[in-house]
C-alpha cells in the first residue's frame, strides 16, 4: 500500500477542516443555527489549531516508512483519531435526519480509519529494486 498517498491526502483534508475552524468558526456555528457567542468559538479555534498540526506531521511523515513497527505512534494516532471520529460521525448521521455534509465527513472518515487500520495492522511492503541482480 502507498502510505504516502493516504498521509498527503490526510494532510489536506485535516488541513482544510483545521483553517476553516481557525478562521471562520463564527460562520461555522451559525451555519449549523448553534450559538456564536460565548467560548464556542474559542474551542473551534482550539479544534482547528488540532487539525492543522496533525496535519503537519501527516505531510512532514508522507515519506516515512509506516506500517507495522516503523512510525507506530503515527499510524496509531490516526487510527484512533479517525476510528472514533467515524465511529461519532456515523452514529449521529443515523440518529436523525442529517445533512449530506454530515454523510460525507462520515465517509470520509471510514476511509481513512481503514486505511490506516490497514496500516498500522500490516508490515510495510518492501519496494522492489529497479535492477534485478
Amino acid at each position: 500500500m502507498n502510505t504516502k498517498i493516504i498521509m498527503l491526502s490526510s494532510a489536506v483534508v485535516m488541513a482544510a477542516a483545521g483553517l476553516a475552524l481557525e478562521f471562520a468558526p463564527h460562520e461555522i456555528l451559525n451555519r449549523f443555527g448553534a450559538d456564536s457567542t460565548g467560548v464556542f468559538p474559542l474551542f473551534l479555534q482550539l479544534i482547528g489549531a488540532l487539525y492543522l498540526g496533525f496535519a503537519m506531521i501527516n505531510y512532514m511523515a508522507r515519506g516515512a516508512v509506516i506500517g507495522g513497527i516503523y512510525s507506530r505512534p503515527l499510524a496509531m494516532g490516526n487510527f484512533l483519531h479517525f476510528v472514533v471520529g467515524a465511529l461519532a460521525l456515523v452514529k449521529y448521521a443515523f440518529s436523525a435526519q442529517t445533512p449530506p455534509p454530515v454523510w460525507l465527513t462520515a465517509s470520509v472518515y471510514t476511509v481513512f480509519a481503514v486505511s490506516f487500520g490497514f496500516i498500522l495492522f500490516t508490515h510495510p511492503l518492501k519496494e522492489k529494486p529497479l535492477i534485478e541482480k
